[in-house]
């Protein structure tokens, strides 16, 4: 009797507690005692829909104690089957109602599902967001390098979250202005005394237009000196002029090698026609003596001359010789 007792005890509570899973009549309760109007079939029409019913049935009590109207249930469904979240697009409706910040159901539903935290939306709406720019390297006139931090102080704009530039977009578009600005200063000198230029320049080029994001006031934080990139840029060029003109100089010797080569196979050539010439000679003396054109005087006188100028040629070497010898033993 008492395993039977138990068993019927037990199969009771486990159907009450799934009666209670599919007809939350205390989530009911709850609703009705905070003045929202909701069927307990709907609340069991949600389980077989894949609706969670406590996510709609608050957000439905927090819309009605915050005197939203027009937001229904049918609504807060539709967009928790489309893959939103429900209780974050009535919590940023509850805050832009108290802040006097004009957003709609559409709207924030729309932001939601773009894929954007609608509900901090709305907070920096209230309170304005600081971002801190990365280094960024800009190059005076001077040449001199400057490296530059910055502070941007945003606030989101409801009406461009949809479609509109996040922060990355943001940050580029400031660090573009603070290169601009820079580079148009004809010294670095001037950047570091009156780094306010800077933050006038690139709030003047509107760079929020696009974006979800309003910009408010863009702050210097700090500027530190760099390289000497003029001084770098004219030492690269000086060492490439240095290289070409050690090439041209190069080719103007490799130029000159190659025509003194060809100088001394011209004098080795034509040295070779005179050997050859010489050569002939004595077949051309036999030739004369043979047709009678030479006689033996003539022959005769032709080695006297031969004579006499290897003679004056040994007396010439001699005497360079010895004046060479004198000049090296005065030194």
């Amino acid at each position: 009797m008492i395993p039977g007792t138990v068993g019927i005890i037990v199969g009771i509570v486990v159907l009450l507690i799934i009666f209670l899973y599919f007809i939350p009549i205390g989530l009911w309760f709850s609703a009705i005692v905070s003045g929202v109007r909701i069927s307990l079939m709907q609340l069991f029409l949600m389980r077989f829909r894949k609706v969670p019913p406590g996510v709609i049935t608050r957000a439905m009590i927090e819309a009605h104690k915050a005197g939203l109207g027009g937001i229904k249930r049918d609504l807060l469904e539709a967009h928790y089957l489309a893959g939103g979240h429900v209780e974050s697009v009535v919590h940023a409706l509850v805050s832009a109602e108290k802040a006097n910040i004009e957003l709609s159901f559409n709207m924030a539903t729309a932001i939601d599902l773009a894929g954007r935290d609608v509900f901090q939306a709305v907070q920096m709406s209230v309170n304005p967001k600081v971002i801190d720019t990365p280094p960024v390297t800009a190059v005076s006139k001077d040449g001199i390098q400057l490296i530059c931090k910055a502070r941007v102080t945003v606030r989101a704009n409801i009406k461009q979250l949809v479609g509109g530039a996040g922060e990355e977009t943001v940050l580029a578009r400031v660090g573009e202005g603070i290169v601009s600005s820079i580079g148009s200063s004809f010294s670095h000198k001037e950047v570091l005394e009156n780094p306010d230029s800077i933050s006038r320049v690139v709030l003047e080029k509107g760079l929020d237009a696009g974006t979800a994001f309003e910009i408010l006031s863009i702050d210097i934080a700090d500027i530190d000196i760099g390289k000497n990139i003029g001084a770098v840029l004219q030492m690269d060029q000086a060492e490439a002029d240095k290289n070409i003109a050690q090439a041209k100089a190069e080719e103007r010797r490799a130029m000159a090698v190659a025509l003194e080569q060809e100088m001394k196979a011209k004098a080795q050539e034509a040295r070779a026609k005179v050997i050859e010439a010489e050569a002939q000679v004595p077949l051309a003396i036999s030739e004369a003596f043979k047709n009678g054109n030479l006689g033996i005087m003539d022959y005769m006188k032709y080695k006297n001359i031969n004579a006499d100028t290897a003679m004056r040629d040994s007396i010439a070497k001699d005497e360079s010789s010895s004046s060479s010898s004198i000049g090296n033993q005065s030194e």
